[in-house]
């Protein structure tokens, strides 16, 4: 491949020797929040053609196994800070419907923890990571909580459950300790001092009756937050040796049409992951623990946040069952930047060993239904699937990467092209890359040692992401308008192993070497 003056250069070197970590499979997590449609006519959706006996869309497990996200995040988000959680079990015909102040909607909790722990099971290989309330509740309720959950029998609630038609408790392991309680949006918001009062007295109690949950406690609800830094400062000096990990939300959508910054938004995630991870070790040295804290990035994805489709219904009689709210439909630039979002959690998966894609089905979301009708991939999907079937298991090796760089008026000069190479337990190398430029493409080279060629690199294949239009998205009327597709550029020196291919500007692309 000739190099010509209008394109950009990158050079990945992968070396076996030098491992960031394992690759958690709860990196691949995503989110189910009763928010929208992504519950009800999303995942459960009695009377669609497609429905079990238990209401959930059989086209809509059928594309999350294809997606293959793992640990899912339920019931919220905003949602959980007022969630009366024994609202959803029981009879359905006994259950309440509530208002919900979160999404000024009405809750019909026709859906509850027995639902999801239900749905799950028949989606297969999946974790359910439960939060708690606490915006409007504490303690007490976080403890009954548990017991209804994890406790086989022999006391009252554990009874209940089983009463309510699950024998088998549900053995949660992962449980966030509320949400976002920094955000003066969130009902029951508190201060940090307040909050890591609280948390550390919460997972304490819940210990005392499990001490072995992974427990999630609330970092900042974003990287810009103003209090940000002191609130993780402050909560982790209370709860630290309480807890396993501290959570990290961020959503990105381009401003006053700065698409170059937008493309760069890699570049903030990163910086947040670095800055939470740096508290973390200042925190544990300052108070001496052997005990390691790490990162649960559970909120993370593009969000058009601004737009109609995201504005909640007004007025004190317009409470909607499941109105349309938030129901981005994502471009080429959109699925590009999802890409190098996830890119960037593999190359802190040292430090990242959870995430969840915020959310699953029809809210800013990969999986999009129409109700009584069909269910269709949006162009995120693909980076997800892709990179969720090749890296998972794997080992991330410490990306050696040099790039031409572009100019972005946020970030300044950053990596045209970011990328990352993970190692199979088979011998494989997946590579994941993104090329950052509004206007050039680059040409990209991937250098892997003599070790890794002994086991990987007979064959290689490339699928890149990309439109001649950025804009271009997925649609009900045209649900494949932006596939993958093979990447004809790839040419590959076995005896240097040595792998060079074009990235079209505005792409994403995965390499895999056999």
């Amino acid at each position: 491949m000739t190099r010509t003056p209008s394109m950009n250069s990158a050079q990945l070197i992968v070396d076996n020797d030098f491992e960031v970590a394992k690759v958690n499979k709860r990196l691949f997590g995503s989110f189910v929040e009763h928010l929208g449609r992504c519950v009800y006519t999303g995942i459960y959706e009695p009377g669609h053609p497609t429905a079990d006996v238990d209401g959930f869309r059989q086209d809509v497990i059928d594309l999350v196994r294809e997606l293959g996200a793992t640990t899912i995040r339920y019931p919220g988000g905003n949602f959980v800070s007022g969630y009366r959680w024994e609202d959803g079990v029981g009879p359905k015909d006994q259950r309440p419907r509530r208002l919900d102040m979160a999404w000024h909607s009405t809750e019909t909790n026709q859906f509850g923890l027995h639902e999801m722990a239900r749905w799950l099971d028949k989606v297969g290989g999946n974790e359910l990571m439960e939060a708690v309330n606490l915006g409007t509740r504490g303690l007490e309720d976080a403890m009954d909580l548990l017991e209804y959950a994890n406790i086989p029998g022999g006391t009252k609630l554990s009874e209940e459950r089983r009463a309510n038609g699950a024998d088998k408790p549900f053995d949660i392991r992962m449980w966030c300790l509320g949400n976002e309680m920094d955000g003066p949006w969130q009902l029951g918001h508190k201060s940090a001092e307040d909050y890591g009062t609280l948390v550390s007295s919460v997972a304490a109690g819940m210990r005392q009756m499990d001490p072995d949950l992974e427990l999630v406690v609330c970092g900042s609800s974003s990287h810009g937050m103003p209090t940000f830094g002191a609130w993780e400062e402050t909560v982790l000096s209370k709860a630290y040796d309480l807890v396993d990990f501290v959570s990290c939300h961020a959503y990105y959508q381009p401003h006053d049409g700065d698409m170059a910054s937008f493309l760069a938004s890699g570049v903030d995630m990163d910086g947040f992951i670095k800055d939470v991870a740096a508290t973390i070790d200042a925190t544990k040295a300052r108070l001496k623990s052997k005990h390691d804290v790490f990162i649960s990035f559970d909120e993370w994805n593009v969000w058009y946040s601004d737009a109609e489709a995201s504005r909640n219904p007004e007025g004190i009689g317009n409470w909607p069952v499941a109105p349309h709210l938030l129901e981005d439909v994502y471009s080429v630039a959109d699925a590009v930047v999802f890409g190098d979002l996830m890119i960037t959690l593999l190359k802190n998966a040292d430090r990242v060993h959870a995430a969840s894609l915020a959310q699953l089905v029809n809210v800013i979301a990969p999986i999009m239904t129409e109700p009584g009708g069909p269910a269709w991939r949006q162009t995120t999907f693909y980076p997800f699937s892709i990179t969720a079937r090749l890296a998972k298991g794997g080992t991330v090796l410490e990306p050696k990467l040099s790039s031409s760089q572009v100019s972005t008026p946020k970030y300044g000069d950053v990596d045209g092209v970011n990328a990352v190479a993970v190692r199979g337990a088979d011998g494989s190398v997946s590579v994941f890359a993104v090329n950052r430029s509004l206007d050039t493409p680059a040409e990209f080279e991937v250098r892997i040692g003599e070790d890794l060629r002994s086991k990987a690199g007979l064959t290689v294949e490339a699928q890149t992401l990309h439109d001649d239009d950025i804009n271009a998205k997925n649609t009900r009327d045209a649900q494949n308008r932006v596939t993958p597709q093979a990447n004809d550029t790839v040419e590959f020196d076995a005896q240097s192993g040595t792998v060079k291919l074009t990235l079209p500007a505005v792409s994403w692309t995965a390499i895999y070497m056999k």
